[in-house]
C-alpha cells in the first residue's frame, strides 16, 4: 500500500509505516479514502402478503384461539336497535299504577299544532296518554311482530291506532281532548327493548295542577319535530322504499342526502334525539350486502356517534370492505378515512379497544394502496399515530394484549406509510422513531411487534435525516443488541436489526464507538455470527473424504439464503466498526472475530456466497489497518493470504478488488510477499492495471509497491510489463486522479531505485521524464477544477502524492552529472 509517511528519505522504497506526527486533513482524507472503507449491502427484501388479514401466516398470533378474527359474517340483526344494548323482540305489559285524580286543563297554548292525542281512562284509573307524536313504534331487527299492549285492571284497550313500521311522521290520534298537557319530552311511549330515540319520563299529577316545560324548551322541542316531519322522516320512507327494490346506486344518493340532511339542521352526533329510529333503519341496509352502500351507511353511523357492540360492528364492516383491493377506489371517494382517525384520536383502548383493532387493520390494508397511502399521510395519520401510540404504551396490565394486537397492526401501517418519501419529514417531526423505541422496551417479548418495527427503521435508516433523529434516542444501540439477543432465533427480525446497525454505522465515528461501547456489544455479534454460520451445517463445504455426506437434513435453499443474509448484515457491521481507531484494535485482537472470518472464507464458495465473501474481505482489509506485532492478525497474515486467492483468481470482480486490498496491505509481510510470488499472483496484479479503473488499478500499484522493495521480484515484475502498464496508467488518468497518479509513481519509484534504473529502456525513460514535467507545474496541473473545495483536495493529493515522488523518479532518471 501507498506509503503514511510523505517524507521519505530519496533511497528509500515506499513501503507502508507508522506516522505518528500529526496529520494534515488531506493526509487524514487520503488515508480514509484508501484504506478503510464503509461497507454497503441492500435492504432485506421482504415479500408482499397477497392476502389481506390481521396476522399473517408467520405471525406468532396466526395459530392463537384467542386473537380477533379476520373473517366473520355481519348482519342487521348483530347490531343493537338501541344503540347500546340489545333489543328483547317482545313487549311488556303496562305496570299498575295508583290512581291518582287529574284535572284537565282545557287552555293549551300550543293545540293549533294539533299535535296533542290522549285517552282518559275510566274513572279511578290513572289517564292513560299516547303519545301519537313521538316517533312511530318499529319492529325490533329480529322481525317478531308487534304484539298490542296489554291493558291493566280495570282499564280498557287504548283507541290509538298504531302506526305502520314504515310510517316516520308524527300523526294524531285524535283532536286534543281530555288529559293534562305535557311537554314533548313527556309525550312519549317506549317499546321495551328498543331504542326509539326517546325515554319513558314519570310524570307527577296532583289534582288541580300540572307541570309544564318552559316555553323556550317546549318551542325548540315543537321546532325539531317539525324538522323532523318535514325533513328527515320523507328521507326515511324513501329509503325503506326504494330498499325493497334493492336500487343500491340509488339507496347510496338517498344516504348522502339523508347525512347532508342531517347536517344542515345540526343534527348530527346524539344531538338528535331520534337516532335511533335512523339507525335501525340504517342497520337493516346492512344486509343488501353492498360494500358501495355499506360504507356510506358505516359512515353515516359514525358521523350519529354509535358507541358499544355497534361502533364495534361498525369498525368490523369498514374492515370486512377494505380487505378487498376492489374496494380501495371506494375509501378514496369517501371521507370514511377521517371518521375512522376520529376513533384513534378519541376512543379508549379500555372500552373500546376491539373497535380500534379493527379501525387500525383497516388502515394497515389502504395504506398498502399508493393513492390510499397519500390520502393517509395528507390526513395526518402520522401525527394520529404518534398519540395512539402513546396511549397504547400507557394501557394498564389488564389491557395489555388487546394493546398488542392493536401495536401490530399499527406497526404495519407505518411501515406501508414509511415507503413514501413525503413521510420522512413527518416520521422526523412527530418523533415517530424514538416513539417507536418506546414501544420495543414495552413489548419487547412480541416478535411480530419488534419484527414490524424492524422493518420501519431498515427502510428508513437509509436515509440520513432519518439516520441521526434514530441515533440521537438514547439507549437505542443497547436496546437493539438486547432483542438481538432475546430473538437471536428470529431470522427476520435480526437481518434488519443488523442493516439498521450497519446503516448507523456506515457514516458516523460516534455511532461506531456509542454501539461498541455497549456492554456485550462484541460478544452479542460474535454469538449471532457462530450461530448463523453453522445453522446450515456448512452445505458449501465438500465433505471429507470417509465421512459422511451430512450429519443430518440439510436446511432449504431459501432458509440458507436467509441465514447467509444474516451474515451479509452482520460482517458489514463489524467492517464499518472498525474503522473507528478505538474500535479496530481491539477487535483486530479479538481471537473469535479473526477465525470467525477466516472460518467464512473457508467455508463458503464465491459463486454461491459473493457477497458475503466480499464484506469478508472488507473487514480484513480494515482491520489490516491496525497491525501490531503481538495480534492474533498478525501471526494469521498468511493463512488469510492463502484464503484470499480464492477470490483473487474468480471471475468477480467486486471479490478479485476486495482481495487486491487486502494483499495490498498483507504485502507488507515478506512471507505474504513471498507467497504472492510463488502462487504467480503478482502476474493477475499487474493485469489488472489494464482494468481502466481506478479503485483496481490503485489496489494493485499498492500491492507492486510493496512487492518492489525486494530486488528479486523487480526483475519478475519487470518481465511481466509492469513498468510499461504503470506508464500508461500514469498517461491515463493524470490529472483525473492524483491519488492514482501518487501511487504510480510510489510504484515506479520501488522498481526502478536502488540501481534498477536499467530496468527502463532510453525511449521509457524520456517518455516518464516529459509526463513528470508537464505536472509538476501546480496550475497546469490543477487547471480546469472550476469547484473551489475539489480544487483544494485536488491540490492537497497532488502536493503530498505527487509531488514529493515525482522529485525524486525526476532526479533518479536524469543523468548523474545534470542531478542537484
Amino acid at each position: 500500500m501507498a506509503s503514511l509517511d510523505r517524507k521519505n528519505e530519496v533511497c528509500s522504497p515506499f513501503t507502508p509505516r507508522r506516522n505518528v506526527g500529526r496529520k494534515t486533513s488531506a493526509e487524514i482524507i487520503s488515508e480514509a479514502r484508501r484504506s478503510l472503507r464503509v461497507q454497503s449491502t441492500q435492504r432485506p427484501f421482504t415479500p408482499r402478503d397477497g392476502r389481506r388479514q390481521l396476522f399473517g401466516k408467520s405471525s406468532v398470533r396466526a395459530d392463537c384461539d384467542s386473537r380477533p378474527p379476520s373473517t366473520f359474517s355481519l348482519h342487521a340483526q348483530n347490531f343493537d336497535a338501541p344503540d347500546s344494548r340489545p333489543g328483547s323482540g317482545a313487549r311488556l305489559s303496562p305496570l299498575d299504577h295508583p290512581t291518582f285524580p287529574v284535572a284537565c286543563d282545557d287552555e293549551d297554548p300550543f293545540t293549533d299544532f294539533k299535535t296533542l292525542s290522549a285517552k282518559k281512562g275510566p274513572p279511578g284509573t290513572r289517564g292513560h296518554l299516547l303519545c301519537a307524536g313521538s316517533l312511530p313504534v318499529l319492529s325490533p331487527v329480529d322481525g317478531h311482530k308487534d304484539k298490542p299492549l296489554n291493558p291493566g285492571p280495570g282499564q280498557k284497550q287504548p283507541s290509538a291506532k298504531r302506526l305502520p313500521r314504515t310510517d316516520h311522521t308524527e300523526a294524531c290520534s285524535g283532536p286534543h281532548k281530555t288529559g293534562p298537557r305535557r311537554t314533548a319530552s313527556e309525550r312519549r311511549i317506549m317499546q321495551p327493548g328498543v331504542d326509539s330515540g326517546v325515554r319513558v319520563t314519570e310524570c307527577t299529577v296532583e289534582r288541580g295542577t300540572e307541570q309544564r316545560s318552559g316555553d323556550n324548551t317546549t318551542s325548540t322541542q315543537d321546532a325539531e319535530s317539525l324538522v323532523w316531519n318535514n325533513m328527515i322522516a320523507p328521507r326515511l320512507q324513501q329509503l325503506e322504499r326504494v330498499a325493497a327494490g334493492s336500487s343500491v346506486d340509488r339507496l347510496c344518493d338517498l344516504c348522502d342526502g339523508l347525512h347532508g340532511t342531517l347536517a344542515e339542521v345540526d343534527m348530527l352526533g346524539r344531538r338528535c334525539k331520534r337516532r335511533s329510529g335512523i339507525l335501525r333503519t340504517l342497520f337493516r341496509l346492512i344486509d343488501l350486502n353492498s360494500a358501495q352502500l355499506n360504507l356510506r351507511i358505516a359512515k353515516l353511523c359514525l358521523a350519529l356517534c354509535v358507541s358499544g357492540n355497534n361502533l364495534l360492528n361498525i369498525c368490523k364492516l369498514i374492515f370486512q370492505i377494505s380487505r378487498s383491493e376492489s374496494n380501495d377506489l371506494l375509501f378514496q371517494n369517501n371521507s370514511i378515512i377521517d371518521s375512522f382517525l376520529d376513533i384513534l384520536n378519541n376512543e379508549d383502548v379500555s372500552s373500546s379497544g376491539e373497535a380500534l383493532l379493527y379501525c387500525v387493520g383497516t388502515l394497515k390494508f389502504l395504506s398498502g394502496n399508493n393513492a390510499n397511502l397519500q390520502l393517509l399521510l395528507d390526513k395526518n395519520c402520522v401525527g394520529v399515530a404518534q398519540k395512539l401510540i402513546q396511549r397504547l404504551c400507557k394501557a394498564e396490565d389488564t389491557h395489555f394484549t388487546i394493546a398488542g394486537h392493536i401495536l401490530v397492526q399499527l406497526t404495519a401501517t407505518l411501515r406501508n406509510l414509511a415507503d413514501h418519501p413525503d413521510s420522512r419529514p413527518l416520521f422526523i417531526s412527530f418523533s415517530i422513531l424514538s416513539e417507536l423505541c418506546a414501544v420495543l422496551r414495552h413489548h419487547c417479548k412480541d416478535p411480530d411487534i419488534c419484527t414490524n418495527i424492524s422493518r420501519i427503521y431498515s427502510k428508513l435508516s437509509s436515509y440520513s435525516e432519518c439516520r441521526l433523529a434514530l441515533a440521537q434516542t438514547p439507549n437505542c444501540y443497547k436496546l437493539f443488541l438486547e432483542l438481538l439477543s432475546k430473538h437471536h432465533q428470529k431470522q427476520d427480525l435480526v437481518v434488519r436489526l443488523l442493516f439498521t446497525l450497519g446503516n448507523l454505522t456506515a457514516k458516523s465515528d460516534e455511532a461506531r464507538w456509542q454501539l461498541f461501547d455497549c456492554e456485550g456489544c462484541v460478544d452479542t455479534l460474535l454469538q449471532l455470527y457462530d450461530t448463523y454460520q453453522r445453522r446450515d451445517d456448512s452445505p458449501h463445504t465438500q465433505p471429507q473424504k470417509g465421512a459422511s455426506s451430512h450429519s443430518g437434513p440439510r436446511a432449504p435453499a431459501g432458509k440458507v439464503q436467509q441465514d447467509e443474509d444474516v451474515l451479509v448484515k452482520l460482517v458489514r457491521v463489524l467492517a464499518n466498526m472498525c474503522i473507528h481507531p478505538a474500535v479496530g484494535p481491539a477487535l483486530v485482537t479479538n481471537a473469535t472475530c479473526i477465525q470467525l472470518l477466516m472460518e467464512t472464507l473457508e467455508l463458503r464458495c464465491v459463486q454461491e456466497s459473493e457477497e458475503l465473501l466480499v464484506n469478508v474481505a472488507a473487514t480484513i482489509n480494515n482491520l489490516s489497518f491496525y497491525q501490531e506485532e503481538s495480534s492474533v492478525f498478525r501471526r494469521s497474515q498468511l493463512t488469510m493470504a492463502k484464503l484470499m486467492l480464492k477470490l483473487v483468481l474468480c471471475s468477480s470482480m467486486d471479490a478479485m478488488l476486495e482481495a487486491t486490498r487486502v494483499y495490498g496491505n498483507l504485502s507488507q509481510s515478506k512471507d505474504v510477499r513471498e507467497f504472492i510470488m510463488q502462487n504467480k499472483v503478482h502476474q493477475l496484479v499487474v493485469t489488472l492495471l489494464d482494468s481502466k479503473s481506478t479503485e483496481m488499478c490503485i489496489s494493485a500499484c499498492g500491492v507492486l509497491t510493496n512487492l518492489a522493495q525486494d530486488p528479486p521480484n523487480r526483475a519478475s515484475l519487470s518481465v511481466e510489463g509492469a513498468t510499461a502498464k504503470l506508464m500508461d496508467c500514469l498517461r491515463d488518468f493524470v490529472p483525473d486522479d492524483w491519488q492514482l497518479v501518487g501511487q504510480v509513481c510510489q510504484a515506479l519509484w520501488n522498481m526502478i531505485s536502488g540501481g534498477s534504473e536499467k530496468l527502463l529502456d532510453a525511449q521509457e525513460r524520456e517518455s516518464l521524464l516529459e509526463i513528470l514535467t508537464t505536472y509538476l507545474d501546480e496550475e497546469e496541473a490543477l487547471e480546469g477544477i472550476k469547484n473551489e473545495d475539489m480544487r483544494d483536495f485536488h491540490r492537497a493529493c497532488w502536493e503530498l502524492e505527487f509531488l514529493p515522488v515525482a522529485q525524486k523518479l525526476m532526479k533518479t532518471l536524469q543523468p548523474p552529472d545534470q542531478r542537484a
